[in-house]
Formats: structure tokens, sequence, C-alpha cells
């Protein structure tokens, strides 16, 4: 059995404690026996769990970006400090002001068939929660979950990705000196098989299981789930089309794709994935691109705002996606604003990983470009004559993540939004939706479900107990047998107010 490491002691002692390798079954039987123990958990409990995570990154967030910053080989600490610091900054100091008003209970209309009767929703933690987080914003994407699930009042068990290592174990290093294992707790599997202790730690009955991802993971997450009847939320990903309409001004745009789509080197599950593009506007948006790409990152080798790929396997999928696409036909327009080949698209710079952007033009629409999530720098360009074929070709594959359009048309807006389904849209700009925490943020179909963010997070994490209380002047018994007149009388009468 794999065995898990787990640094923990009471959140009141400063010191180490030491670390004692304990099976993931116990821990998880650990905080489902405190669960079932307490399960009222009082604001003032709820808002200092959120305040330990809030100190936690006061004063090593700077650790934990030059964690981040080791484990990617290329990737500011700045990138970091917007990426995912900050939104979880943002996430606490809204969680902390609502927190209040969530937690109470819900007053519900009660129809007259059974008045005077009153009835509320009662909204209490779940108990346990599991949260699976991946590498490409591996404190945003570990954290924020999190954050949500005690809010909800309920225990976290969190296992982050294998790919972060350094990040991992200072995240862990650090929640095990500020909470006790029962509350929120790391775990990372000291075997050789990360996948074998992913699927032990899915397999567990948790109240619920949160998971970030791909969507072919994201499939055999909820299928271990399924066997406890564990409730899930899958955050996965897709192909997230970005519609530029014939009515918008390239050069704006374009600054904005770029950004979207470079952010991380495009290792981010909301970035544009491919560009519907007017037929004729090919050279322009291309001269446009390269213009915003050079004024983002005048620079990509040596640049630490553009960040590497996480691994050399996923660099080689992307050189080999290129690849594929070019022998089926594909033209490839490197951009790279130093000139000199530096980490083009037929590199193979192992070293630093990092790929210069690459516009694709031509792709066959079989290729595994436009069928696959890119999760790279890579970015296809589909032509299309009329809007109803862009809609038509958004929506005869999967339902993306998100959707960016660009315009000034609002009927043309106004067409795509009502004709297609994505878990969420920026219009203007892209990755914008996921910064306001008042929207929920998922997918829908292959992209995911469930969402969070602001309440709805918090209600996705919460069970809503329905409670009615019924009036000592309550007349039920109008509707038990044995029926006869007085019956019928009745519901003659309900049928009409009703």
């Amino acid at each position: 059995m794999y065995k898990l490491v787990a640094l923990y002691h009471r959140p009141m002692t400063l010191s180490h404690a030491p670390i004692c390798a304990i099976s993931l079954r116990a821990l998880f039987d650990d905080q489902h026996r405190a669960s079932r123990v307490q399960v009222e958990v009082p604001l003032a409990l709820r808002r200092d769990r959120l305040l330990r995570i809030r100190a936690l990154l006061q004063t090593h967030g700077s650790a934990l970006a030059q964690a981040v910053q080791a484990d990617f080989g290329v990737r500011s600490p700045q990138l970091t400090e917007i990426a995912d610091l900050f939104v979880l900054r943002t996430m606490l100091s809204s969680t902390l002001k609502a927190l209040p008003k969530w937690i109470k209970p819900v007053r519900v209309h009660t129809p007259i068939y059974l008045q005077p009767s009153r009835a509320y929703l009662a909204r209490q933690p779940l108990g346990v929660v599991g949260v699976v987080s991946p590498w490409n914003y591996p404190i945003q994407l570990s954290l924020g979950p999190a954050i949500t699930a005690l809010a909800a009042g309920n225990r976290v068990m969190l296992k982050p990705s294998e790919l972060t290592p350094q990040t991992s174990t200072l995240l862990g290093e650090l929640i095990g000196r500020a909470f006790a294992q029962d509350e929120l707790c790391v775990v990372q599997g000291e075997g050789e098989n990360p996948a074998e202790f992913a699927a032990e730690f899915a397999s567990l009955p948790f109240d619920h299981l949160f998971f970030t991802g791909s969507t072919a993971v994201g499939r055999k997450v909820a299928a271990a789930a399924a066997a406890n009847l564990t409730p899930t939320t899958l955050e996965l990903g897709g192909k997230s089309p970005c519609l530029i309409d014939p009515s918008c001004e390239l050069r704006e745009a374009a600054l904005k794709i770029a950004h979207g789509k470079l952010l991380n080197a495009g290792q981010t599950c909301i970035a544009p994935d491919y560009v519907l593009l007017p037929r004729g506007r090919e050279a322009a948006f291309a001269d446009a691109f390269a213009r915003a790409v050079a004024q983002l990152f005048p620079t990509i080798s040596g640049n630490p705002d553009y960040a590497a790929i996480i691994s050399p396997h996923h660099y080689e999928r992307l050189q080999t996606l290129l690849e594929q696409a070019e022998g089926e036909g594909a033209r490839l327009q490197v951009v790279n604003p130093e000139g000199d080949g530096v980490a083009s698209a037929k590199s193979r710079d192992r070293a630093s990983r990092q790929m210069a952007p690459v516009l694709v033009f031509g792709a066959a629409s079989h290729s595994r470009l436009l069928q696959e999530e890119i999760f790279g720098p890579i970015l296809p360009v589909v032509l299309y004559d009329t809007l109803d074929e862009a809609i038509e070709y958004i929506n005869t594959r999967p339902r993306p993540l998100a959707l960016y359009w660009f315009g000034t048309d609002e009927v043309s807006r106004n067409q795509v939004l009502a004709r297609t389904v994505s878990g969420g849209v920026t219009v203007n700009d892209t990755l914008m939706h996921i910064a306001h925490e008042n929207l929920p943020f998922g997918g829908v179909g292959e992209s995911g479900w469930g969402a969070y963010h602001g309440e709805t997070g918090f209600l996705r994490l919460t069970l809503q107990k329905p409670v009615l209380v019924q009036s000592s002047w309550a007349r039920g018994d109008l509707f038990y047998p044995p029926y006869g007149k007085r019956f019928d009388q009745i519901m003659g009468i309900l049928k009409r107010l009703i």
C-alpha cells in the first residue's frame, strides 16, 4: 500500500511536528470521524481557518513563488503573484466578507396547502472534501478549492500534482504547521507510481471530490468516485474558441488574445485553444499577433516572464503536434521576436523548454491539433465565411470550458451568446471572467461539471438541508383517509387556488 508523509501539529504551536508515515485510509478516517463528531462548524472557526491560510500566503508567498519557479525551470515570481497568490487573496477577502450571510438559514415560501407551517434551508457542511489539484497553477488551484471547502465548514484532504514536487512539498510543510491533520492536510505518495496513488486517493469515500485537470483523467476520477456514490466537481479543459467578428479591430484584439494564450506559455485551462477568423484576414491577424507577442515578450529564450513548458514529456508532445500538423499540410508561422530561431517550432531545446509561439494555418480538421486540448503556445487559426459557419463549427464539437468573442457588432455578439454553450464567456478580452469572484467558474459536458467561486462554490460544497416546521394549528388531518365528500370539497378549493 502507498503511504503518505504528513507533517502536522496543532496550529497554536510554532515548532515543527515530527514526520509520521500513516496510511491514506487512516488519515481519511481521522477526518471523517472529526467531521461526524463536530457536525456544526461555527462561523468563528471557519473564519479562523481562512485567516490561517491568509497568514500563510502573507508570510510565505515569496517562498511559494520561488518553489513554483524551481518546478517550472523558468517562471517569474511575478507571474505566480498575479495568477496564483493575488487570485487567492481576492478569494479570501470576498469569502470572509460574505461568509456571515452565506451560512445563515434561508427562509423559503410555504405553499398555501401547507400553511401555517414554515420552512427553511439549513446550510451544513458535507463532511470531508478531497481535492486533486494540477500543476499549471499549483498554488491557486490547490488552495482555491480548499478555501471554498473550509468556508463551507468541511475538512479537506489535498493531493497536489507530482509534476511540481517542490511546491507540493512546501505547501505540505506550511499547511502542516498551520492546521491539524483532521482539518486540512496535504498528501503525497511515497511510491514510484503517481497514477496508482491518485487512483487510491480518488477511491476514498469522500463526501465530495473536487478535481482539476484533463478530461481524460477526469473520466477516471469520476469512475472511481462513482463506486462510493461520491459527488464530484470536475474542472476540466477542452478546445476553447476565440471567435473574431468581421467588426473586430485586430490590433487590440490580438494583444488580448496573445496575453490569454501565452500566459504561463499557454498552460492554462481557459487559454484560447484556436481562433475562428474571417477568411481573408490571415495576414493582418498574423502581423497583429506578432506585434502583440513582441510587446509582451521582447525575448523568448531566458525571459523569466515567459514560462517554460512544465516537463520534457509535455514539450515533446507539443513538438509532435506541430510535426503532425505540418506533415498533413498545415503552414506553421513561428512568432519569435528575437528572430534567431531559438525555441522555434523545430527546436529541441530541452534545457530551457521555452517554446516560441506558433500560429498554425490550414490544419486538417482531423488533426490532433484541432482535436486535442493543446496546453501550450500553439494557436491554430480556422477560417470561416459566415457567422452561421463559425457557430456550427463550435457546436459540432464538445462544449468548451470558455468562449471568447471580439468585435463591435452587438447583433452578431448576441447571436453567438444565444446559440453556443460554454462554461463561461469573456467578450472583447480573454480569461477575465475567471477573475470575477461573483461569477461561477466551471465547465459543461466534456469540459467538466459543477462550478465554484463565490457563493456558487460555497453552495456546491454545502448541504442545503430542507426543514419544515409544522404549526400546532396545522390541519393535515384533512388529507387523511378515509376519503369522502369533505376531502373532495377541500381538493376542489385547492385546485382553484393553486
